[in-house]
């Protein structure tokens, strides 16, 4: 186990050759340590389990890990061809319960556990023949091939940490014990908490972008906030002193609990924290892959209702107020911890990194400055709900990372905790869980008179998607040509009479498309390679507005309001199901349409030939597909070879029509003429962009 350990790496110092081995050894320790995990399994038959109802069965995490790595490198170009497409497609999505994730066993064919170690093994020769043959130079930056495979590799280490989440919450019967560390053998009384007092300070958040380590997009940027005194206990809050809570009748009266915290408590009926067990000879607490008698000088581990709960019985209690700490706050204990970076450790300072122990260990046992476990044992809550700092800016090569947790309903963790490897035990690290989540985490208390300062972020500041959300829904402050409503029109005549049709929408952006079909069909299907774009209609569908700002001029910007009951689409939204999907690898559920509709997508493919060729495969007898395109094809997007027109070829033009249409004549023939139609995108007050598609309509034989 002693030779897996290692730290994430400095990008910006030392030799490219050393530099290439330092990311390649990197890679192997976490690909090994990663597979280790699964040896807790008794047996490959468990991979079908599932750890949590809202997660996917183990097996697909096996996979997804690998299968994330081939489809960055593909979309980033760095390999041009996939290892294999299937996997590529059903290991790709569905890590957390959002609106887009499809959790539903029904919808995959889960292939061997033997099949898909062997799709492990191709793809780790794939990135070892990355690794080795592109081109490296220093610093590594956000454009280099090599923070894509960092990427994976970091992504792959959060994973070794969620995945023993999972595990953890198997039936014992099903696994092995003590194969990925020892846990700690100490255990004892707990000690007596008390509160340390902090003194407040400016706080400045955010990582600059040209910081040594490996970084994730929401942890750029710049924020500064003034943090009042207060007040920290000196320890995380252990299993001893969460127990008077729950001695105290703490799960059972509603006045501890926030309205969410409640409504789960009574979901699950919970009574105590989902990793204590209770029987004749007392509590016991269960662990990855055993269950061992109550350590009371352990951290408890609960999700963030949990943990606000026992503030909120502790305020009570004290008359004092009482509750958990901000980001901004944590960042001031760290610092008064006066806690190195992770390169600057020669050990790790706490129970973090698999350096010490393969479980928690007691609260008291690493101190820090101060304070006992600012970082390390279990991560613990934060009362603030994630979003991007001023100036966050998404990754282009993995846009669904960050946003689609700046919902108000995922809260920071922090510190990390004894299975933290990699970018999570470093000083940025920034991740968010949905508050009734497990991970390894805990939470330590403040007491604080100073309001609670949470950074808010209601309108949606990305500029490619609020672009979209005016080019779709920006026709209730103007009179401008509205490409859906334009598409909605003829696509409806098609199908006259038809309300039963099944639609399938290959490019969603923000959904008015969709939203306005199921004006007249009962069941549409609309997809987005992106959740920074399908978030939105998913926002519509749920709450029913969506606020977005727009440039102005300059620095200066106005805000829009979408409120779906506006445009009477309120008593329709439910004929429409919006997920995330690969139009050039879809899954095969996405079979069985009356027509599908492909607007402004062709021309954002890698391979547009390829697509038409295997469309017909998800159109039933005599159904229709339709392309709307301005053929505007660009050789960073699609590769020369791959245009299906417009260029000359043996001295004679040929336009994409004419190329689609060979493409497409083996399996559809053209109904009707082709026609045009404006598509207008307006990119601030004073400057608009007009294209001009062309939508041909084709007939399956």
């Amino acid at each position: 186990m002693t030779d897996l350990l290692t730290k994430t790496i400095d990008l910006r110092s030392g030799s490219t050759d050393a530099k290439r081995e330092e990311i390649r050894n990197y890679f192997l320790k976490t690909w090994a340590i990663d597979e280790l995990l699964y040896t807790q399994l008794k047996s490959d038959d468990i991979f079908y389990k599932r750890g949590d109802p809202l997660r996917h069965i183990i097996l697909f995490y096996l996979g997804h890990t690998a299968a994330f790595f081939i489809n960055k490198l593909f979309l980033a170009k760095i390999i041009d061809h996939r290892v294999n497409p299937k996997f590529e497609s059903i290991f790709a999505i569905g890590v957390d319960e959002m609106s887009w994730d499809d959790l539903d066993n029904n919808h995959y064919d889960w292939p061997p556990v033997h099949e898909v170690r062997i799709y492990r093994d191709e793809v780790k020769k794939t990135v070892l023949e990355v690794i080795d043959n592109t081109p490296i130079e220093l610093p590594i930056d956000w454009d280099s091939p090599f923070w894509i495979i960092m990427m994976g590799i970091e992504h792959e280490r959060i994973h070794l940490e969620t995945s023993s989440v999972l595990i953890r919450q198997l039936p014992l019967e099903d696994l092995r014990s003590g194969l990925i560390g020892d846990r700690c053998p100490i255990t004892g009384d707990a000690p007596d908490n008390e509160l340390i007092p902090v003194s407040g300070a400016i706080i400045k958040l955010g990582k600059p972008l040209d910081y040594s380590l490996y970084g994730w997009d929401n942890e750029y940027g710049s924020y500064e906030e003034e943090v009042a005194n207060f007040s920290a206990a000196k320890y995380l809050t252990s299993n001893r002193e969460y127990n008077d809570f729950v001695e105290d009748g703490g799960y059972t009266d509603q006045k501890y609990w926030t309205d969410e915290g409640w409504k789960w408590r009574n979901f699950k009926q919970a009574e105590m924290p989902l990793f204590w067990r209770r029987g004749e000879k007392g509590y016991f607490l269960r662990l990855v892959a055993e269950e061992i008698p109550m350590p009371w000088s352990w951290p408890v581990e609960v999700n963030y209702l949990e943990a606000k709960a026992f503030c909120n019985w502790k305020s009570l209690k004290t008359g004092k107020n009482f509750r958990l700490p901000t980001e901004a706050e944590w960042y001031r204990m760290h610092k008064v911890a006066k806690l190195p970076e992770v390169t600057e450790w020669e050990r790790a300072p706490g129970n973090i990194n698999l350096e010490h122990f393969a479980s928690p260990c007691p609260v008291n046992m690493f101190e820090q400055g101060p304070f006992f476990d600012v970082i390390g044992n279990v991560w613990q809550w934060t009362e603030t709900p994630i979003t991007g700092f001023p100036g966050f800016k998404v990754h282009p090569m993995y846009d669904d990372f960050s946003t689609p947790t700046f919902d108000g309903k995922h809260n920071l963790i922090k510190g990390g905790s004894w299975i933290s490897t990699g970018n999570e035990a470093t000083i940025h690290s920034r991740y968010a869980f949905r508050r009734h989540f497990y991970q390894h985490a805990g939470f330590r208390y403040i007491e604080s008179d100073a309001p609670l300062k949470i950074q808010q972020a209601d309108y949606e500041t990305d500029e490619e998607v609020a672009i979209s959300c005016e080019e779709n829904w920006g026709d209730v402050y103007t009179d401008k040509h509205n490409l859906s409503k334009q598409l909605s029109v003829i696509l409806t005549d098609l199908l006259k009479d038809k309300p039963d049709s099944r639609i399938l929408d290959l490019n969603a952006d923000t959904g008015r498309l969709a939203f306005e079909l199921a004006r007249n069909f009962k069941d549409v299907t609309a997809l987005d390679f992106t959740a920074r774009m399908i978030r939105i209609p998913i926002q519509l569908q749920e709450q029913g507005y969506v606020r977005y700002t727009m440039r102005d001029e300059g620095e200066l910007v106005f805000y829009r309001d979408i409120v779906l009951n506006d445009f009477e689409l309120t008593e329709v939204k439910d004929n429409v199901l919006f997920m995330q999907a690969d139009a050039m690898n879809l899954k095969d559920i996405y079979s069985g349409y009356d027509l599908i509709i492909v607007p402004a997508l062709l021309e954002e493919l890698r391979d547009p030939k390829l697509f038409m060729s295997m469309i017909h495969n998800r159109i039933n007898d005599n159904g229709i597909l339709v392309i709307a395109s301005d053929y505007e094809w660009d050789t960073n997007k699609t590769p020369r070879d791959k245009w299906p027109g417009g260029f000359k070829q043996d001295g004679e033009p040929v336009t994409s029509l004419d190329g689609i249409r060979s493409v497409l004549e083996s399996n559809f023939e053209i109904h009707g003429e082709p026609q045009d139609i404006i598509q207008m995108k307006k990119k601030s007050s004073r400057l608009t962009e007009k294209r001009v598609l062309q939508v041909t309509v084709w007939k399956k034989k």
